[in-house]
C-alpha cells in the first residue's frame, strides 16, 4: 500500500530542476499533457449511450448549470497546465471520459482557454458507458498530418463476453518552434484502458490485451520509421509496475535501461516517491501515465530536434481537497452521490519537451 505522503520536499526539488532549462534562453520548452476529465457529459441523451445518470432527470440531476460549471472548471485547470515552465501552456492534451465531440467543442470555447484556439478530436468508440478519449491541440504549435485513427480492442472476458471499451486514438503531427517552423514529427496514442471492475487480478488480462494493442500500434510506427518519436498517454487503470506496462510494453523505470526502440515510463519514479494521480482508500495510484519511445528520450539536447526533459503530476492546491477525510486528494465533481462542483478524481500528468533554439 502506497500511503499518501507530503509532497513539499519533492516539489521543491523538482522545481529547482525544471528552472535549469526554462530560465535558459537557449532552449524552447513545450508541454504535452493528459487529463481524465471525469465524466464530461452534456445534458442531452445520445442514442445508444448509457448517459442516463447525466441527464436533468437522471441520478446526478445533471442540469445545464452543473454542466456549465464543469466546463468552466475543466477549462481553468487546462489553462494552468505547464504555464510555470512555458507561457504557452499545454500545446497538446489527451483527454478521457468525454461523452462526445460536442462536449470538447463546448470546452474549448470557455473563456479561460478560448484564446488558445484549441482544436478538438474525438472518435466514437464502443464503450458501454458511452465515454471516449479525445485530443486537444493548439494549431499554432502543432499540425496534425493524416487522419486520426481509432483502434478497437478485440478482447473478451473469461465468460466470453466482449470487452466494450474505449478506442485507442492515434494522432500524428508536427510540433513547431516559436517561429512556426516545423521541426519534428510526434505520434501520440491516447488511451483509457479497461477498468479494474471485478478486481485487479481478475481484470488484468483485459489491460494486458490493451497493452498488446498499443504495442501493435507502436510496432507499426517503428516499422515505417525506426526513429519514431512516440508518446503513449492515458488512464491505463494500471500502475507503472503492473504487468501491462512493465512487461507487455516493457517500459523501463530508469532511462539508462531503455534499449534501442524501447520505452521509458516517465511516471514510474514519481510513484516510487509516493506521488500519484488518484487516491483510493488512503493509497495512491498512478494510472495516468505518459510513456515515451527511445528516440524521443535519447535525442541529444544540442540539436534542433525535440527531446524529453521532465515529467510533472499537476497536483495544485485548487485541484485538491483542503480539509476533511479526503484532504490532500483530487477534488472530484461528485462525491458519495453529492455534487461537489470540483474538477476530477484524477490529477493531470504532463511531460516537457525541449529543443535548442
Amino acid at each position: 500500500m502506497r500511503k499518501i505522503t507530503s509532497l513539499l520536499v519533492f516539489s521543491m526539488l523538482l522545481l529547482t530542476s525544471l528552472r535549469s532549462y526554462s530560465q535558459d534562453n537557449d532552449y524552447v520548452v513545450r508541454c504535452i499533457a493528459f487529463y481524465n476529465l471525469e465524466n464530461l457529459f452534456d445534458t442531452v441523451h445520445d442514442e445508444g449511450k448509457n448517459d442516463y445518470e447525466y441527464l436533468p432527470d437522471g441520478g446526478n440531476h445533471w442540469t445545464p448549470v452543473k454542466y456549465k460549471n464543469k466546463l468552466h472548471n475543466m477549462a481553468y485547470a487546462i489553462s494552468q497546465l505547464g504555464i510555470d515552465k512555458s507561457p504557452l501552456g499545454a500545446v497538446c492534451i489527451g483527454v478521457a471520459e468525454v461523452e462526445n465531440i460536442r462536449c470538447l467543442e463546448d470546452l474549448v470555447k470557455e473563456p479561460e482557454i478560448a484564446d488558445r484556439n484549441y482544436k478538438p478530436i474525438l472518435l466514437e468508440g464502443p464503450d458501454r458507458r458511452g465515454v471516449d478519449v479525445g485530443f486537444l491541440y493548439n494549431p499554432t504549435y502543432f499540425t496534425p498530418v493524416g487522419k486520426p485513427i481509432g483502434y478497437e480492442l478485440n478482447a473478451h472476458y473469461a465468460d466470453g463476453g466482449k470487452v466494450m471499451t474505449r478506442l485507442q486514438l492515434l494522432v500524428s503531427g508536427y510540433l513547431k518552434d516559436d517561429k512556426g517552423i516545423v521541426r519534428d514529427k510526434l505520434h501520440i496514442i491516447v488511451n483509457h484502458w479497461p477498468s479494474r471492475y471485478g478486481g485487479e487480478e481478475a481484470s488484468r488480462p483485459t489491460r494486458d490485451s490493451a497493452a498488446m494493442l498499443t504495442m501493435h500500434i507502436c510496432d507499426s510506427l517503428y516499422g515505417r520509421d525506426p526513429g519514431a518519436k512516440i508518446i503513449i498517454m492515458g488512464d491505463l487503470n494500471d500502475d507503472p509496475d503492473n504487468h501491462s506496462c512493465a512487461v507487455v510494453i516493457n517500459a523501463k523505470k530508469n532511462r539508462e535501461d531503455v534499449p534501442e526502440r524501447g520505452f521509458f515510463n516517465t511516471m514510474w519514479q514519481r510513484l516510487e516517491r509516493g506521488i500519484g494521480s488518484l487516491a483510493y482508500n488512503g493509497s495512491w495510484n498512478l494510472f495516468d501515465q505518459i510513456i515515451i519511445s527511445e528516440p524521443l528520450l535519447n535525442a541529444p539536447h544540442t540539436t534542433d530536434k525535440w527531446s524529453y526533459w521532465q515529467p510533472e503530476i499537476f497536483n495544485k492546491p485548487f485541484l485538491t481537497y483542503q480539509e476533511g477525510k479526503d484532504k490532500g486528494t483530487p477534488k472530484r465533481t461528485h462525491k458519495g452521490g453529492v455534487w461537489t462542483n470540483g474538477y476530477s478524481d484524477h490529477y493531470p500528468t504532463m511531460i516537457y519537451l525541449i529543443k535548442k533554439k
